[in-house]
């Protein structure tokens, strides 16, 4: 997969078993063309907003863009879940929150897949609007080397009508001994493995759903 170089570089770690672990965690991650939140990517002027991130001068920022054929109302389903991020982000083993019930101010902790650059993050939820489908949390501590990383995550229908466009932007600290290109190769190709297998659980889950009403 293309982040192998970067695993390695990012975390000096083996890059053969951070490839192997990477590829077992990601099995539905396949190539997939990046695509940048420019005027190419239609998002709502009541969302676009919320991926302006304000980026300092050792930092780096991206956006991921998904497109799925489930359903908004499903995939936030599955999205709103501060609590259980790794029904579809196949890089974390568990999840437990440590602190709150689910409102703004929630931590949660979470342990990663062995073989990648990290052990645990602790994430602080920082909006959760069910109106506008709209999800944000920072890491506040763990064990690991993406400092001051925050993430935003919103959901509006595709063109069509048919279906649902996830956007995902982030902004994160360059670690020491690393390139901006370095770190943002390395976040994006998680992060698109994370939204990839968001669209195909949450197709499968509007097909069952299906069947199950037929």
């Amino acid at each position: 997969m293309p982040s192998s170089l970067q695993l390695h570089r990012i975390s000096n770690i083996d890059p053969a078993t951070a490839a192997a672990a990477a590829a077992a965690a990601a099995v539905n991650c396949h190539k997939q063309s990046q695509a940048p939140l420019t005027c190419a990517t239609h998002v709502p002027d009541t969302l676009a907003s919320y991926h302006a991130h304000a980026v300092g001068p050792n930092q780096c920022a991206s956006v991921v863009v998904q497109t799925t054929a489930a359903p908004l109302h499903t995939v936030w389903s599955v999205v709103r879940r501060f609590d259980k991020p790794q029904a579809y982000k196949h890089f974390l083993k568990s999840c437990h929150v440590i602190f709150g019930d689910g409102d703004i101010g929630t931590l949660r902790e979470v342990h990663v897949v062995s073989g990648l650059p990290a052990e645990s993050s602790t994430e602080r939820l920082e909006i959760l609007d069910d109106e506008r489908h709209v999800l944000s949390f920072s890491v506040v501590g763990g064990d690991h080397r993406l400092s001051n990383y925050r993430s935003v995550t919103t959901l509006h229908p595709s063109p069509a009508g048919t279906g649902t466009v996830v956007v995902e932007s982030y902004v994160v600290d360059i670690p020491a001994g690393n390139t901006k290109e370095d770190t943002r190769v390395f976040v994006n190709t998680i992060v698109k493995c994370n939204l990839q297998s968001l669209a195909h659980m949450s197709e499968n889950l509007t097909n069952n759903n299906r069947n199950n009403s037929s």
